[in-house]
């Protein structure tokens, strides 16, 4: 059996970290579910308080092979490197040549520089290239 896999970031900002992540990744925000025409239908139906409304997002691939990603407010702001970072295969893989990789690489760091991520560093080794980014929280992620 295979275990169905959620991927939860904590953020100050729920909404807006999705959509950065929609962006990012191709994904698309999630939709209420079925019964219900939208999240506040369905939060209003279970009772939830309407001050924790906006306590978290959540995204997923249309094409439904990529887990669903949470997004969840919490109070406290990120303080350390994540223990856990995403990793996005941008570049064509090892049988593209290197220069075609960081070519890829690079463009799609500025790309998503350009929607609120910034580009900490380049790491190139061994026929290897990879760019750190963060997402407008401060969450790491690579590009490779």
């Amino acid at each position: 059996m295979a275990i169905e896999v959620q991927v939860t970031v904590d953020c100050a900002d729920p909404d807006g970290t999705a959509r950065f992540w929609v962006q990012a990744l191709g994904y698309e925000v999630e939709g209420p579910p079925e019964g219900y025409p939208t999240w506040e239908d369905y939060m209003q139906a279970i009772g939830l308080p309407k001050e924790e409304w906006d306590s978290g997002a959540s995204i997923v691939d249309p094409d439904g092979r990529g887990p669903r990603i949470f997004f969840q407010r919490v109070p406290e702001g990120k303080v350390v490197k994540n223990r856990l970072h995403l990793d996005l295969g941008v570049g064509g893989g090892h049988q593209t040549p290197l220069e075609v990789r960081r070519e890829r690489v690079d463009a799609e760091a500025a790309r998503l520089a350009g929607i609120g991520a910034a580009r900490l560093h380049a790491n190139e080794e061994g026929g290897w290239y990879g760019v750190v980014m963060q997402d407008p929280e401060g969450n790491e992620f690579c590009l490779h």
